[in-house]
């Protein structure tokens, strides 16, 4: 028999490789290049060292400040949501404050809900940009996309459950307004789909659709989306963690026997 290659395993034997950066003793703390203590600590913010880790890139503050007030629309102290369902029941059980979040966090990497979406609105708009270049008109872009759910506006960034509207587009609107943004091309083509669906399906845009759109405008790939807003909702999660920690305990949503609708079989008796 062949001896297996490998080389590629040989040369990262009992030695960690980064491209990202790390700590070297009596010299400094580098991150992508930049010397932590002297270039980042107390020069840019936060949510600037969250985008340089998660894209390699330090961006510029007004997007950082854009990025962090997106993070505030999309992160609700409400027990209700999914996510923050998971926080509150770790309040309620008295697991740390750690856990519960993180388990939080970890629902939200969802096809149905939470961060993945972000990943299909972006690419949508992308696509649907190329699409329109390709001499496509806005109405046969709806129209296909409609097409393949059965001609119902199940399109991704667009449409919403329980409620019409939403409020949050508005909000980060003024923020990107504040902030000196201007209206791109992605974000022209999201408005006219907005257009159209709303006159079609009374359906519009919601946060996903201008997020993606804003964020595709500014060079964003969806997976750089994805990695930026990895703990997005984590400050909705602990503040449901805490609502629930702060009261006694398993007094989160208790269950009588008599709430259960049991469809099985019969009780039996051997």
């Amino acid at each position: 028999m062949n001896k297996p290659d490998t080389s590629l395993w040989d040369k990262q034997r009992n030695k960690i490789i980064s491209k990202k950066g790390g700590w070297f003793v009596g010299d400094g703390v580098y991150c992508h290049g930049y010397n932590m203590m002297d270039e980042l600590v107390g020069k840019v913010s936060y949510m600037q060292v969250v985008m340089l880790n998660a894209t390699g890139r330090l961006p510029k503050r007004p997007v950082a400040d854009w990025f962090e007030a997106v993070h505030i629309c999309l992160s609700w102290p409400d027990s209700r949501i999914w996510c923050n369902h998971i926080g509150a029941l770790g309040g309620t059980m008295r697991a740390s404050a750690v856990a519960s979040t993180v388990a939080g966090v970890l629902a939200t990497d969802s096809r149905s809900y939470g961060i993945k979406p972000l990943k299909e609105g972006v690419a949508f708009i992308q696509a649907a940009m190329v699409a329109l270049k390709g001499e496509l008109s806005v109405d046969e872009i709806v129209v296909n996309e409609c097409e393949k759910h059965g001609g119902k506006p199940y399109i991704m960034g667009y449409a919403r459950p329980i409620a019409k509207g939403d409020e949050r587009v508005p909000a980060m609107e003024l923020v990107a307004k504040n902030l000196g943004f201007s209206v791109g091309e992605h974000l022209k083509l999201a408005y006219e789909i907005d257009r159209i669906l709303l006159a079609q399906f009374n359906e519009g845009m919601n946060i996903n659709g201008y997020m993606s759109a804003f964020l595709s405008d500014l060079h964003f790939t969806s997976e750089e989306v994805y990695r930026i807003c990895a703990t997005l909702v984590a400050s909705g999660v602990s503040a449901c963690y805490v609502d629930m920690r702060d009261r006694p305990a398993e007094t989160f949503l208790p269950l009588k026997c008599d709430d259960i609708d049991f469809q099985g079989k019969p009780h039996r008796t051997l």
